[in-house]
């Protein structure tokens, strides 16, 4: 007792001891330094964008694009300097280099790619910092882009994937290498380049001196160049990748020139909210809702749930804590201090006469995640203070109103009119009577919480136009870009999802290396592997940034599909997302958590001395293993924080009100996987994984729930209430996967039948269509006479119009008229 003993300062206050104090301090700052300050947003910063899209393997290959503008300046007799020549001249070099582009000499067209691609990375030659190489950048390609180079390029890539199916590549190469790769590669960079500097210079568009650039650029991209979007063209390559016919597609460039398109054509965050809350206010609906993103970012992380190895600890510790915590309360009882225990904010036993003002606390965490604060009062002897807790705010509830759906407000109707009534009214929902005044309240708080989505309109109008197909007009189709998007993958959508998640797998840190797996590797291998210890070091971090980045790539194209499709219609959602369910998307993504998440949410598989422009601007130090620097300042990288959280915002998108999929999430036993994600000191993430947990917690049952009652109590905190869901209390241990596949299969027929009517030219009911009543058009219709009848027209003369007498009388006679009609039916 002497050890932990409370000491007494001159002003008669009593302190903890200064070993005690010690391990307060740091067990708070490591509390806080545990919580990652990162923000989630469309992309990273543009340098780190623009940064990503080069391997460290490619660093060669820069100082190649110097000494070709060089020699192409010495021919058109002007110094190599760019920052000199006037705006007039620098238009000429460019039209100049537009001009090569198009001769058949293919080691000259590739040399003005080389050129252009080095004035669209800022002449780093010329400049002295990385902010200067950036404002180049931005001026030279909005001069790139006024001078054509974007479509030029689109077209230069048509040649390239034209001439790899010609040629057969697979056929003649058995492994490919990072030389295999090299005019894709300048021709992707330029086409990301533009796409990049436009997706940055957008974000304050009514600032920006080239706002008509930024806005035609946007319109480019929802228009076919050759008849066909870029985006297929895109989407293209990577499904003849994945078919094993074009093994040296740089994938990489591929991917993040995709996603770099689909952001800008179809917008980001910020767009989606706009078109969110105008759709929702054509429809009718209330446009006055909590964003998701928005009130995730002001909340608190949570402490994980405890592991089996902090259970140990804690057992074996309990008797130290046990004693140490009743000498604290013994201490508590004495008139100078007050003792309260807090929990995540939320205290228990305070003994102080204002829970709520702030004060002076010595606070100790124990292993369980318990606070001891030890409250003080000041000289004149008023209120305790709390310097070093937050104050509770008043009146702060949960970060979310309830919702409730128009389907449980019927369900409850239903049930309590059997119950007090006897009987049920379908389709009522308005009569109330013989209901008690309880039932009357809670469905007035129904209707008061009651949420109205806009796929439910969607769906509603969907299957009034199917019952009244005559009566019911069409709704219209709004060509958006996204609408325009859709119809243009339509086709393709179980192909091309397909190929992303077989890059996905591939790029995933749990996969294993196989033989017949995807290789996606071709755009980092050298074609000399290392010799020396340094060289196969960098290689290595290499290879693990690359896969990163495609995993980054790969997660942000199937998230802003989904939600682009769903606001579109819903039916546009459900199609893609069923065939993500039917590639296995559910269990490829718990097998892509289904690791040390920590871990890697904070490697370091970044050297920043070799990001671009830095390993080209100045004079280059000579790096060696010996003062090589891995990683940066920041304690986790971006792009995995972006992609775990991108993946499980992908698979709540996949398993909401679906019973059938979240089945799939028990049974590949996700509770796990998702328990151990929550280790990650972030709120966004932690609420995505508390949704993915509350979803399947009635399959999981009682037990489950009592050895789980800290994930319980982070859901009710994080997630937001449905009223009537039992989703805590309720059992279904009996359930099976195909108990809903009829669910599935009708999703499946609604999504067919709204891809028909409205995509395709699949016959329709003929009973339904309207009757051509102009003996002009009817006759004037040109009727495909088959082989058969040419063959036998004389015979069908005879039989159908020689030998039959028709008694023109009685066709004028309205009676014989209609006997003629019901004696043909």
């Amino acid at each position: 007792m002497r050890d932990v003993a409370m000491d007494t300062n001159g002003n008669g206050k009593r302190v903890l001891p200064q070993i005690v104090l010690e391990r307060l301090i740091s067990t708070e700052e490591t509390s806080k330094s545990a919580d990652l300050d990162f923000v989630y947003d469309d992309a990273d910063k543009h340098a780190n964008e623009i940064a990503e899209l080069y391997s460290y393997s490619e660093e060669s290959e820069l100082h190649v694009n110097l000494t070709a503008f060089e020699e192409q300046m010495e021919l058109y007799k002007l110094r190599p300097w760019w920052q000199n020549l006037t705006e007039a001249q620098q238009k000429s070099v460019i039209y100049k280099l537009l001009d090569q582009l198009d001769v058949s000499n293919k080691q000259l067209r590739m040399k003005a790619a080389r050129c252009i691609l080095y004035l669209a990375q800022g002449c780093w030659a010329e400049v002295q910092s990385d902010a200067e190489q950036r404002e180049w950048t931005r001026t030279n390609v909005m001069l790139l882009y006024e001078a054509g180079v974007f479509p030029a390029f689109v077209e230069l890539l048509n040649i390239e994937i034209t001439n790899t199916r010609r040629a057969g590549f697979a056929m003649r190469k058995i492994s490919v290498s990072l030389d295999d790769s090299t005019d894709l590669r300048i021709i992707l960079s330029v086409l990301y380049i533009i796409t990049e500097v436009m997706r940055e210079e957008a974000k304050d568009l009514e600032n920006s001196i080239y706002k008509n650039n930024v806005e035609s650029f946007k319109e480019d991209l929802i228009h076919p160049y050759d008849d066909e979007l870029l985006v297929v063209k895109l989407l293209g390559m990577v499904t003849y990748f994945c078919t094993g016919l074009a093994p040296h597609f740089p994938m990489k460039k591929v991917l993040l020139l995709l996603w770099k398109i689909i952001l800008v054509s179809l917008g980001g965050i910020n767009t989606l909210r706009e078109l969110k809350k105008q759709y929702r206010e054509e429809a009718g609906l209330d446009t006055q809702q909590e964003d998701t993103l928005e009130v995730a970012r002001t909340m608190r992380a949570s402490s994980p749930p405890v592991s089996a190895a902090d259970l140990i600890e804690t057992l074996n510790q309990k008797k130290t804590h046990r004693s140490y915590r009743r000498f604290l309360m013994k201490q508590s009882s004495l008139d100078e201090p007050g003792l309260g225990m807090e929990y995540e904010g939320g205290e228990i036993g305070n003994n102080t006469p204002n829970n709520e003002a702030e004060g002076e606390a010595n606070v100790f965490m124990n292993q369980s995640g318990w606070k001891l604060v030890t409250y003080y009062r000041n000289e004149n002897n008023q209120s305790p203070t709390r310097p070093d807790t937050p104050p509770l705010t008043k009146g702060k509830g949960l970060p979310w109103t309830p919702k409730v759906r128009q389907k449980d407000v019927d369900t409850f109707l239903e049930v309590s009119r059997l119950k007090f009534v006897g009987y049920n009214l379908v389709g009522d929902r308005q009569s109330l009577a013989g209901l008690p005044q309880p039932i009357l309240e809670g469905v007035n708080t129904l209707k008061r919480h009651m949420y109205t989505s806009l796929a439910e309109v969607q769906i509603q109008k969907e299957e009034q136009m199917l019952r009244n197909p005559v009566s019911t007009p069409r709704f219209p189709i709004r060509q958006t870009p996204t609408e325009i998007v859709y119809h243009a993958i339509l086709p393709f959508v179980p192909q091309y999802m397909i190929a992303l998640l077989k890059i996905l797998l591939a790029a995933a840190p749990t996969s294993k290396a196989k033989t017949d797996s995807t290789n996606i590797m071709a755009d980092v291998l050298p074609g000399q592997m290392p010799m020396t210890v340094f060289q196969s070091m960098k290689l290595g971090i290499d290879v693990n940034r690359h896969k990163e980045i495609i995993v980054k790539a790969v997660s942000a194209i199937l998230l802003l599909l989904l939600k682009h499709f769903k606001l579109n219609h819903i039916y546009q959602f459900e199609f893609m997302s069923q065939h993500l369910v039917f590639a296995n998307c559910i269990p490829l993504v718990l097998k892509f958590l289904n690791q040390n998440i920590v871990a890697y949410i904070e490697a370091k598989n970044v050297i920043s001395i070799l990001d671009f422009p830095l390993c080209v601007i100045g004079e280059q130090p000579d790096v060696s293993l010996d003062n090589l620097e891995i990683g940066d300042n920041l304690p986790y990288s971006w792009r995995n924080v972006f992609s775990c959280i991108n993946l499980l915002r992908i698979l709540n998108k996949l398993t909401k009100w679906k019973h059938s999929r979240i089945m799939m999430l028990v049974v590949f036993k996700s509770a796990p996987i998702l328990k151990r994600t929550l280790k990650v000191r972030h709120a966004m993430m932690q609420l995505y994984v508390l949704k993915l947990i509350k979803m399947q917690t009635r399959y999981l049952g009682r037990q489950w729930r009592k050895t789980n009652m800290k994930t319980i109590s982070a859901i009710y905190a994080k997630v937001r209430h449905r009223l009537n869901d039992d989703w805590a209390y309720g059992n279904d241990l009996e359930a099976r996967p195909w108990d809903y596949q009829v669910d599935e299969c009708v999703l499946r027929s609604c999504v067919d039948r709204f891809n028909n009517l409205r995509y395709t030219n699949v016959a329709k009911d003929k009973d339904m269509e309207p009757v051509d009543n102009s003996v002009t058009s009817v006759l004037g219709v040109n009727v495909e006479l088959s082989d058969e009848f040419k063959q036998h027209y004389e015979l069908w003369l005879q039989q159908e119009v020689f030998q039959r007498s028709i008694n023109w009388d009685e066709l004028l006679d309205p009676e014989a008229y209609l006997d003629q009609i019901l004696t043909f039916l």
